[in-house]
């Protein structure tokens, strides 16, 4: 088998040993990050035979774990997801390096066929996070529990609520007040 360093990333985000005898959610990265290999391989029988054997183990963690990680998401190195359970993406999202996801996130569209966020870098989505539609999460920026993300979030930016505005943005070159910026 190559190496795979985004799932070396992965790993080192979860920082323990045995992670696969403690973590349930390092099952559904590894059935994903296995399934992204598996399209990088040429076509063929070999490829074919892998196919069903990614599906079947997909559908197996999906349905125990709860957590659907679609192969055609686009998730950089490092993702750590805390907990585990109801987190779904749509198979189009992009995730930056480096994120992390807790239980109840779903990142998605708003209605069928609609446009998908797209996550930064070190990007944190608290519990029950929703993030939905044309939305662009700045790198390092944090959504709380339970917010639903409907605007974009800008780089260094906490956002809470439902909808989702920014309370707080990281103090930029020496700036200690925090401002605030209305999302709906």
């Amino acid at each position: 088998m190559s190496r795979d360093p985004d799932w070396e990333a992965d790993l080192r985000r979860y920082d323990m040993r045995r992670p696969f005898l403690k973590e349930q959610s390092i099952w559904a990265i590894w059935v994903y990050r296995w399934g992204r290999r598996i399209e990088a391989r040429p076509a063929g029988l070999g490829r074919k035979i892998a196919n069903l054997f990614y599906w079947l183990a997909f559908r197996l963690v999906e349905t125990t774990f709860g957590i659907s990680l679609p192969r055609t998401a686009r998730i950089g190195p490092g993702l750590r997801i805390w907990h585990f359970g109801n987190i779904f993406l749509h198979g189009d999202v992009v995730i930056g390096a480096g994120c992390t996801l807790r239980q109840g996130v779903t990142i998605g569209n708003r209605r069928e066929g609609g446009p998908v966020p797209v996550l930064g870098d070190d990007v944190e989505l608290g519990a029950y996070a929703q993030v939905l539609g044309a939305v662009h999460l700045g790198d390092g920026s944090k959504v709380g529990a339970m917010s639903v993300v409907l605007d974009d979030v800008p780089p260094g930016a906490t956002a809470v609520g439902a909808p989702a505005r920014v309370i707080r943005r990281e103090p930029a070159r020496g700036q200690a007040d925090f401002l605030e910026k209305d999302l709906t």
